[in-house]
């Protein structure tokens, strides 16, 4: 599980176009480390009182901030913003496009904290950051295997080096399904329930056909044939026949598999030639997707066989 940490740098890097954020003082603080997944609005420090002032969140200053500062005295309107920049706080950004006054951008200088401009309203600006900040802080890792997405259905498919795995998802794509990932899944896990898969952006698009190489799967197939993510609702592991001895042919019970510590069913499809694996995988999809609206074809047969047996018994 990967836990890289969340800077300022990275907050401004991966969200300043889409929270349209215009750096204007504090540049030699932008390694600095945000701890906190959300946004505070320092309305109660301004006032000096910090015995709750959560200084380790990006700090909003909007209309309600600003213009109580410009009703205070100079001398204490400085004395405010020491005592505000006095705690380690990650960056601090101006919604409206507010602007923010010459003592304000020296203490900022001064205490090398980043300040930024930003023309959203305050709560747009809040909702928006704080979801970013979720994802930014999110525990996410990677899987070996490919993600297809089948009628809604996220399918991870594992399995050792050459088993099949590429032509199977090839099969999958060409069948109308979308690829999620090739190869290599990055995952995260969102609202600490839900594991969500995607690719690294450089690969996106791409999948590697052993005697092809690299395939452009938008390119060759539409860009209804990719998915940027995708939550993941089944995995599937190819194996050898061989490496399978129990094979399960009722399947009444189902397998879990942990990933961010999550467990998601899991499937083992036995390998051998002559096999459709792009279609059982398939039905494994469907499978899955009747499981999750609660039917369970196998525990249906297996209560009508309970009934019949019990009914002829009584006879």
């Amino acid at each position: 599980m990967n836990h890289e940490p969340v800077t300022v740098e990275r907050f401004y890097t991966d969200h300043a176009s889409a929270l349209q954020l215009r750096l204007i003082a504090g540049a030699t603080g932008l390694k600095r480390r945000i701890l906190e997944p959300t946004v505070n609005r320092p309305g109660l420090v301004l006032t000096g009182f910090t015995k709750y002032f959560a200084h380790k969140r990006v700090q909003v200053m909007g209309n309600a901030e600003t213009f109580y500062l410009k009703s205070l005295p100079p001398e204490v309107r400085r004395q405010r913003y020491e005592l505000f920049f006095s705690h380690r706080i990650p960056c601090v950004v101006f919604s409206r496009n507010l602007r923010a006054d010459k003592d304000f951008l020296r203490c900022a200088e001064a205490a090398r904290t980043p300040v930024f401009a930003c023309p959203f309203v305050t709560m747009k600006f809040i909702n928006l950051a704080t979801l970013a900040l979720e994802m930014m802080f999110a525990p996410r890792g990677s899987e070996m295997g490919s993600m297809v997405d089948i009628l809604g259905v996220g399918v991870l498919i594992r399995g050792e080096s050459g088993i099949g795995k590429s032509e199977c998802v090839l099969a999958l794509i060409e069948r109308g399904y979308s690829l999620v990932a090739d190869d290599v899944t990055k995952v995260t896990l969102v609202d600490g329930r839900d594991v969500v898969g995607t690719s690294a952006d450089i690969t996106r698009n791409h999948m590697e056909i052993r005697g092809i190489g690299i395939i452009n799967v938008a390119a060759m197939f539409g860009v209804k044939s990719i998915r940027k993510e995708k939550r993941v609702d089944l995995v599937v592991t190819l194996k050898p026949w061989e490496e399978v001895p129990d094979v399960d042919r009722l399947g009444m019970e189902q397998e879990f598999v942990k990933i961010l510590g999550i467990d998601i069913p899991h499937v083992t499809i036995p390998v051998r030639p002559g096999r459709d694996l792009a279609r059982l995988i398939e039905v494994a999809a469907f499978q899955t997707k009747l499981k999750m609206s609660g039917y369970n074809p196998a525990k249906e047969l297996n209560d009508r066989l309970i009934a019949k047996m019990s009914s002829d018994a009584g006879l």
